[in-house]
């Protein structure tokens, strides 16, 4: 590791090693760097943030970045046990739902993979239920992995590419963010969130 550090800087591009390392994006314990907006109760048990929403409340809920990223890739599990859920990357915080932007799909059983844009085309690339029952385990912890790179937009479940787009319309930096769906039941959990990618400037 340290002979390709010294090549790279040698060559001026130690930056792009240091961006491309794996950093948590959670701490783990705290909800330090993230903020709440609209609806729906966030927590941490045991070493997992837990989000939940009733479906008598008709507001969205999201924990957000404090951070905005432009570059990057990122990887976390996920739990889904009930309700409409996603990770939102490269987004602002408005529009109806409280932030607008794309989001990969996670939910109980279909879509999960999917790549959406809220408050804009809606479905990017929208999977098949029998695609999903590819990549996807109901009721168990699942890995998702997120690049994007440019233009270029990548998601994986369980290591099998569920989503690809080459964007040009796509915002090219944004927040992170977590979210619980209006109007529905809610119960989904996030652990071992990295990213290597630095933040970008506002």
């Amino acid at each position: 590791m340290c002979f390709v550090r010294c090549f790279l800087a040698f060559l001026g591009l130690a930056s792009l090693c240091t961006a491309q390392e794996w950093k948590p994006l959670w701490d783990g314990m705290t909800f330090k760097g993230w903020h709440h907006i609209g609806k729906g109760e966030w927590k941490i048990e045991e070493g997992a943030i837990v989000g939940s929403h009733g479906k008598e409340e008709k507001e969205f809920g999201h924990l957000v970045t404090e951070a905005i990223y432009g570059d990057f890739r990122m990887r976390l599990k996920f739990k889904s046990v009930a309700g409409n859920s996603g990770i939102y990357f490269r987004v602002e915080e408005k529009g109806f739902s409280g932030v607008s932007g794309f989001q990969a799909e996670i939910e109980p059983q279909n879509n999960v993979g999917g790549l959406y844009e809220t408050n804009g085309r809606s479905w990017v690339v929208k999977p098949t239920p029998e695609q999903v029952k590819t990549w996807f385990k109901p009721g168990e912890w699942n890995e998702m992995t997120i690049s994007a790179q440019g233009a270029r937009i990548k998601v994986a479940v369980n290591s099998q590419t569920s989503a690809e787009a080459d964007d040009v319309n796509v915002r090219r930096a944004g927040r992170i963010a977590l979210q619980v769906h209006g109007g529905q039941d809610v119960l989904v959990y996030f652990k071992d969130l990295e990213i290597a990618g630095a933040p970008a400037a506002e």
